[in-house]
């Protein structure tokens, strides 16, 4: 199979789709591989590196996308890019299709066969390709909150561990899942006082023996994130459905209540936010404040971390594309259900169940 990897372009994006050692495994098995030339320049993983190990490392996007049967990158095409799209290619990367409807059009109207590693499952119903991504994401989320607490960016001026003599700072997780385990690890590591919302009581329990009491777990109910949220110095949103949009669990009204110069980092933003008042931002424009709130909204957070994330991503994806690339799409899917759940779009139709649903 002939297989592209784009450069990404979103705002500091610098993960790759695929590390040398990866490509040199596709490139064993017989398969072509273009790389568009800088596109791991920036993590370490330079042109001559991609040469080394097999492929053809070509200028500009356009080469790599129109000689490709399989796209494989990291972010959803970015509006620049849709025109690129070749009608009937594979494209496997993360799309987050819910909140982005320029984008879905964009797939369907060029018939892409788009494949989302958010959706992939494996045999015990988890996200393989998602893991990897919500771990990192859900520990830079507490360096990003500790970050917005500091008063050149409009925080109250908290230090998470506190002092002697000076308690720590109050951090509110709403999810007990990947990314808000990985938050609570870190910020109970960084000495804050922890609290952890979740509506599932067997996965509360499970955390309360993974932390040894070191958090405090809550059922999530209105009433209850009504009553923490006065008196949260951070609050860090970790709502997953997935494939779908996320959920507003904290509204405008409730915002009002948090504490002036508090700080919410919501991780959630890649499928709409699960506050209210979030909008998505970059790493070049990473916070804003509103109702006295500092919100940081990076919908590609793994990036600040952009080398150990594309290693550890790769990982994760590298069995699966050497499985597309090997046997076929078709082949691929009705032999691995969980990657057939991957499915988001193909033959110019919304496929993936959720996102029909919601449309």
């Amino acid at each position: 199979m002939e297989i592209g990897i784009p450069k990404e372009i979103k705002d500091h994006e610098y993960r790759v789709g695929a590390t040398p050692a990866g490509v040199a495994q596709l490139v064993a098995r017989g398969h072509e591989v273009r790389v568009q030339s800088g596109a791991g320049e920036r993590i370490g993983f330079g042109d001559e590196l991609y040469r080394q190990a097999g492929a053809l490392v070509v200028d500009g996007a356009e080469r790599v996308y129109a000689e490709s049967e399989m796209i494989l990158k990291v972010k959803e095409p970015q509006p620049v890019e849709y025109e690129l799209l070749q009608p009937q290619q594979l494209l496997f990367c993360y799309l987050h299709l819910a909140p982005e409807p320029q984008l879905t059009t964009a797939l369907l109207d060029r018939r892409v066969t788009g494949v989302a590693f958010e959706t992939v499952t494996d045999a015990q119903g988890q996200l393989p390709l998602l893991t990897p991504m919500s771990e990192i994401a859900g520990r830079l989320s507490v360096q990003a909150g500790a970050l917005a607490l500091q008063p050149i960016n409009g925080g109250r001026g908290v230090l998470l561990s506190g002092a002697p003599g000076v308690p720590p700072a109050r951090v509110l997780i709403l999810g007990g899942g990947v990314v808000g385990t990985q938050a609570a690890r870190i910020a109970v590591g960084m000495g804050a006082e922890v609290t952890l919302l979740d509506i599932d009581t067997g996965r509360l329990r499970t955390l309360d023996d993974l932390f040894a009491l070191r958090v405090k777990t809550a059922y999530s109910d209105p009433a209850t994130l009504a009553a923490l949220l006065p008196e949260t110095d951070l609050l860090i949103g970790a709502v997953l459905l997935p494939g779908a949009r996320a959920p507003h669990l904290v509204s405008r009204a409730m915002l009002c209540t948090m504490l002036p110069g508090s700080a919410i980092v919501d991780v959630a933003i890649d499928q709409g936010g699960c506050v209210e008042s979030a909008r998505a931002t970059t790493h070049s424009n990473p916070m804003y404040v509103e109702q006295g709130v500092v919100h940081y909204c990076v919908a590609n957070m793994p990036a600040a971390a952009a080398r150990t994330a594309t290693q550890a991503l790769a990982l994760a994806t590298l069995p699966y594309a050497l499985r597309i690339a090997d046997l076929g799409w078709e082949k691929a899917a009705a032999r691995d259900p969980g990657l057939a759940a991957g499915l988001n779009t193909a033959g110019g139709q919304l496929v993936h169940p959720v996102l029909r649903a919601a449309a």
